[in-house]
């Protein structure tokens, strides 16, 4: 509503002309808003296949990084009273980060560039000075966790001589990293189990064939068989079973 009204409706909505009507398959919030504007006409695209999921698939979302970079591009020519305005914001100050990047390590603010890192978890890396970031980051790409828990977790681990004294650590952490390490021994936990019934299986799977091997020798020999088909007929069944089945 605060885009469309300070700067127009720049995308027109697409549609489907169904019968009479023009159904909308992306852009009906545009559509309200233009209504509450007062807008009479809007201009749309009239597309022949009927298929709203197409769209939906094509929104690509900006990353942290590219939202910080696009707002201080756009406080080049257009002042940030009139981008908060455009975004129905009170200010955008703290959408800019302006000390964000300065305080992180050069490989953590790769890693916030392409997307490895969002905005949150760029700034809990804030926490610990920037030769801690680097290696946080090492053990973050060796365990692929890159969540601002895990991240959480690793700071509390950092000696005070590594920590950022100009940051002071949020108070939530310890239960946030309480809920971390639970996850992370549930997971080892049904990793352990896992191995387990693997290694199980594989000495059941051992034993069966061993098992089948040793009775198909019963079975083949002429003088046992002949004894368990004149005395023992069901159990030679059994037998002659297990073997067809392995």
């Amino acid at each position: 509503l605060s885009s469309i009204e300070k700067l127009g409706l720049i995308e027109p909505l697409c549609t489907y002309k169904e019968g009479g009507l023009h159904i909308i398959l992306d852009g009906y919030l545009r559509f309200l808003a233009c209504r509450e504007l007062g807008y009479e006409t809007i201009p749309c695209m009239v597309y022949k296949d009927k298929e709203a999921y197409t769209f939906n698939r094509m929104v690509n979302n900006l990353s942290g990084y590219q939202e910080i970079r696009m707002l201080r591009k756009s406080l080049e020519s257009i002042d940030e009273k009139t981008i908060a305005a455009t975004f129905g914001m009170t200010n955008i100050r703290y959408r800019l980060a302006t000390n964000l990047l300065n305080q992180l390590h050069p490989k953590v603010t790769e890693a916030f560039e392409q997307e490895l890192l969002g905005t949150h978890a760029a700034t809990e890396m804030v926490s610990v000075k920037p030769e801690r970031q680097a290696e946080m980051l090492k053990e973050m790409k060796r365990t692929n966790d890159f969540t601002p828990a895990f991240i959480r977790a690793l700071v509390l681990k950092t000696p005070p001589a590594q920590r950022n004294p100009n940051r002071n650590p949020r108070m939530d952490r310890s239960a946030e990293t309480k809920k971390h390490n639970d996850l992370v021994e549930r997971l080892e936990e049904a990793e352990k189990q896992h191995d387990f019934y693997t290694n199980l299986y594989r000495q059941y799977s051992a034993d069966l064939l061993k098992m089948a091997l040793y009775v198909r020798k019963v079975i083949t020999t002429p003088v046992i068989r002949a004894h368990l088909e004149q005395h023992h007929p069901a159990t030679l069944g059994e037998l002659n079973a297990i073997v067809m089945e392995t």
